[in-house]
C-alpha cells in the first residue's frame, strides 16, 4: 500500500468520524449518515490495502 493510499484512507476515517460527531451534535442527521459513510468506506479500504498487502509477502 502506498503511503498516499494510507494517508487518504486515514484522512476519510477521521473526517468521517468528525462529521459524525458533528452530525450527531447538531441533530442533522444527513451529516452524521454521511460521515458514518466516509468513516466506514476509509476502514473498508484500509483493510482491503492490508490484505493485498499480506499477499504480496
Amino acid at each position: 500500500m502506498s503511503g498516499m493510499d494510507k494517508a487518504r484512507n486515514k484522512f476519510d476515517e477521521l473526517t468521517g468520524k468528525a462529521k459524525q460527531k458533528y452530525g450527531e451534535a447538531t441533530g442533522n442527521a444527513s451529516v452524521e449518515a454521511r460521515g458514518r459513510r466516509r468513516r466506514v468506506g476509509g476502514n473498508l479500504r484500509q483493510a482491503g490495502q492490508k490484505i493485498k498487502d499480506a499477499f504480496k509477502r
